[in-house]
């Protein structure tokens, strides 16, 4: 939908839904191979580049398209199509060794854990180097604990990397956390999720290049300003995973003040266009903006009714009073009101014992674990 909106979306196609309910069923359904295969080349010939080409490759990136929101809950794979042939390739066509090995680690590293359940701390080599030979040598590490820890090596195959990177992603809709938050939000098991294959574009390209999330409005408050977390030089799940210290979104304006604006208005069209607060994913490469996905946005309940009473305002949103009280739930409604009325107060000199990246609008009171397992116990 977004492309459809005249905005830069790098191109791509989707494994629909049903094709993942078939594969569940009863396996790789026949006929998916000669179908990727033909799309794959079409979008190779409309970027200009041959998958699996040793000599300027066409990279994929893998992303779950799920029928309903279920943020950070599927899997991805980045930089899709690098084998050992392939990286000397990209490094020659962009005459940047160290970004074509940098992505190659990333990418080495995510099929290893994505797709290969090679655990992460075994695909830990510490921060990335910042020289060829370095990079080099963390990507000869990781591969020989990927031989240790799963039997085979990374497959140099790109066809047979595509293939196995869409087939997790099918299998990421039955994970323990994707069940869990299924059960939690409501969502039915036999869904199933979409697949949607893209060209990459890279946030690691270097100083102008770099990648973000951003909310259409504060989720926590639901204030009308951009919400959200950039990285300089980085691809998506560094900021995702929480591993990297991000900026708010709003710094970009000071580092690239066109593509802030470029991004404030797509923005407030994406918004226009779905009537709500949206969350967005996006990277910038050498100083130009793409958008890879949007959805309706989650927020707190504060947010939702703040939110939905600015729209009825908005000329043009123009939220009915009727939709903007099916917006709000009646669980929503009370649990604005416990919020606002009950604010927890602190001494102005209170120093808190720890900050960090909020994972989730609000604010909550329990008990302090370490892991996903001991809060579900």
């Amino acid at each position: 939908m977004t492309a459809a909106l005249g905005m830069n979306v790098p191109p791509g196609f989707t494994i629909s839904v049903p094709v993942c309910r078939a594969w569940r069923q009863s396996g790789w359904p026949n006929g998916l191979d000669d179908e990727i295969d033909k799309h794959v080349r079409l979008l190779g010939e409309q970027m200009g580049r041959t998958f699996g080409d040793p000599e300027d490759p066409l990279l994929l990136a893998v992303r779950s398209g799920a029928p309903v929101s279920m943020p950070g809950m599927l899997d991805t794979v980045l930089n899709l199509g690098l084998t050992d042939k392939t990286v000397e390739g990209l490094a020659r066509a962009s005459s940047d060794p160290v970004f074509a090995w940098d992505s190659y680690r990333r990418f080495v590293t995510m099929f290893a854990a994505t797709v290969m359940g090679v655990g992460r701390s075994l695909l830990d080599v510490g921060p990335a180097a910042r020289d060829e030979e370095g990079l080099r040598q963390q990507v000869r590490t990781l591969r020989e604990r990927i031989v240790r820890a799963a039997g085979r090596d990374l497959p140099q195959d790109p066809w047979q990397q595509l293939r196995e990177a869409v087939e997790a992603v099918f299998s990421s809709w039955n994970s323990d956390r994707a069940r869990a938050y299924r059960a939690k939000e409501g969502i039915a098991d036999d869904l199933g999720t979409a697949v949607n294959v893209q060209s990459m574009v890279f946030g690691n390209r270097g100083p102008r290049s770099g990648t973000g999330v951003v909310f259409t409005r504060n989720p926590s408050t639901g204030e009308p300003e951009p919400y959200g977390d950039y990285l300089v030089c980085a691809q998506g799940e560094d900021v995702v995973s929480g591993s990297a210290n991000t900026m708010p979104v709003a710094e970009l304006r000071n580092h690239q003040p066109q593509v802030y604006e470029e991004l404030v208005d797509a923005l407030r069209r994406l918004e226009i266009h779905y009537r709500d607060m949206c969350d967005v994913e996006f990277t910038v490469e050498e100083g130009r903006l793409y958008l890879l996905q949007t959805r309706v946005g989650k927020r707190s309940a504060v947010a939702a009714v703040r939110i939905a009473v600015d729209m009825v305002s908005d000329p043009d949103i123009a939220l009915s009073k009727a939709e903007a009280l099916q917006r709000v739930s009646r669980e929503q409604r009370e649990a604005a009101r416990t919020e606002i009325t009950n604010r927890v107060r602190t001494a102005d000199d209170a120093m808190p014992l720890a900050t960090g990246l909020g994972a989730s609008p609000g604010r909550a009171t329990g008990r302090v674990v370490f892991s996903a397992e001991a809060a579900a116990d």
